[in-house]
């Protein structure tokens, strides 16, 4: 039996490992590179293995950085069967077909620039084409606490990892010469209490446990807090007149936001006139697809989606799909909440929506989300005075709030509490979390309750014995 680390490892993003037991090669998760410099070169070089020889994907959830090279690795080989929840696939759909239309656009971009300096066309890492492809594999849908055998040797298990719609924990039990081994993976976990989304549920005891750390050096603040926050970051700039630009991303916080909103502008607390503003295509998608799929949320916006209510509509939300319907929202002056992707500012129509705001001193950014080092809203976060978008060197005048209260990862206390419910295992192996903070923190953590912990590097492989 042998595990291998081919992303997230001492890393936040490219999650994907590799466990190899009772004869079969198992892939939970096949995720995108994010944020670093070199991420574009860590995307196109090679898996670590070869996809031709994997037999099964187990896919935690539709975030980029789990489900984002799953297009290339059946373009490269695979051809084995992927194995995740019917609302995971359903996203992962819309996620991978975004992912290969940027990919389109920009290699069509680099490649006009290289035929007028006389050489050859870029190639995309994968195509529309590579997604459908992809989804062909998409098998069986699997349903929480379900039993699913591989072989007769491999059971796996979802349980609600209660991060994004969809997510799962992954429970692997294995039969070699004649012992039971059972393994565990995290996939991204959610906080409890979550507004929206029922709670994670806590791992059984297991030999084996592979766990994430973003939020491993940190709490959060109370939710409660922090939807007081957020709604006052917003009466106040709407009352100066400017308007409040939110880079979201455009599942889970999306609907979450709106969900606020919807509670905030109907207990008066914000203006019924308040025009809210979802520019992102791919999260209008991503919020109907969200009314398809009742049994992941809290029991409160279960039973409101079951009744026929619209929890994630609040008065005067505005779709935008068309890019000449974006560009209009620059005549907006003030008195809107703009929600656009990426929630990292990396591309997306937020920088659009950033360039003709943040330089106003009557606006705000609020930032609800993660931000990886080498993102363009890591430095927003972190204080940068001008920020360049497109070229244009931007003066940072709006007011930038942090609120992290809503994030969807579990913080340090809660990962803690979680990992307490696997019992012993022989290992504990860290990854998704940046090893300078989360990842490091919770490893001293973890070793002062005498748990022997790795936080293995990429590509390093352990037999388990």
């Amino acid at each position: 039996m042998r595990l291998s680390f081919h992303g997230a490892a001492q890393n936040v993003t490219g999650s994907c490992h590799l466990l190899e037991a009772g004869g079969l090669r198992i892939l939970i998760d096949c995720g995108m590179f994010q944020g670093a410099r070199h991420a574009d070169e860590e995307n196109a070089g090679d898996f670590g293995f070869k996809a031709s020889e994997i037999d099964y994907l187990l896919l935690t959830h539709a975030h980029l950085d789990h489900c984002g090279r799953i297009p290339l690795l059946v373009k490269r080989g695979f051809t084995g069967e992927i194995i995740t929840t019917a609302a995971t696939r359903d996203l992962a759909k819309l996620i991978m077909m975004d992912s290969a239309h940027i990919q389109e656009e920009d290699a069509a971009r680099a490649s006009r620039r290289r035929r007028r300096g006389g050489h050859g066309d870029i190639e995309p890492l994968y195509n529309q084409i590579n997604v459908l492809a992809a989804l062909d594999s998409f098998g069986r849908n699997v349903r929480y606490d379900e039993d699913i055998a591989l072989n007769d040797a491999v059971t796996v298990r979802f349980i609600n990892a209660g991060h994004i719609l969809g997510s799962a924990s992954i429970i692997v039990e294995a039969v070699e010469k004649g012992t039971t081994r059972r393994i565990v993976f995290s996939g991204d976990l959610g906080s409890p209490g979550h507004a929206i989304l029922a709670n994670p549920i806590p791992p059984p005891e297991c030999d084996y446990l592979v766990m994430e750390t973003t939020y491993g050096d940190r709490m959060h603040k109370n939710l409660d807090a922090s939807v007081v926050e957020f709604v006052e970051a917003i009466s106040k700039t709407i009352s100066r007149g400017g308007n409040v630009v939110i880079p979201t991303f455009a599942m889970e916080r999306t609907q979450e936001i709106l969900f606020h909103l919807k509670k905030a502008i109907e207990s008066c607390e914000l203006p019924r006139s308040l025009t809210v503003f979802l520019d992102s295509p791919m999260a209008v998608s991503a919020t109907e697809i969200f009314r398809r799929h009742a049994d992941g949320f809290s029991d409160e916006v279960r039973d409101e989606m079951l009744a026929g209510k619209q929890p994630f509509n609040p008065p005067g939300l505005r779709f935008t799909r068309q890019t000449a319907d974006s560009m209009a929202i620059n005549r907006v002056k003030g008195g809107a909440v703009i929600m656009a992707g990426s929630g990292m500012c990396t591309g997306g129509r937020v920088r659009h929506h950033l360039k003709h705001n943040i330089w106003r001193p009557d606006c705000s950014v609020v930032f609800v989300g993660f931000a990886a080092q080498g993102t363009l809203a890591r430095q927003i976060v972190d204080g940068a005075k001008h920020i360049r978008i497109s070229g244009e060197d931007i003066q940072v005048k709006a007011d930038i709030y942090t609120i992290n209260g809503f994030s969807a990862h579990a913080d340090q206390r809660e990962l803690l509490y979680w990992a307490s419910k696997a019992g012993k295992p022989e290992t504990i192996f860290l990854v998704h979390g940046d090893y300078e903070k989360g990842m490091s923190s919770m490893q001293n953590e973890l070793e002062k309750k005498g748990l022997t912990v790795q936080c293995p590097t990429l590509h390093s492989t352990v037999d388990l014995e």
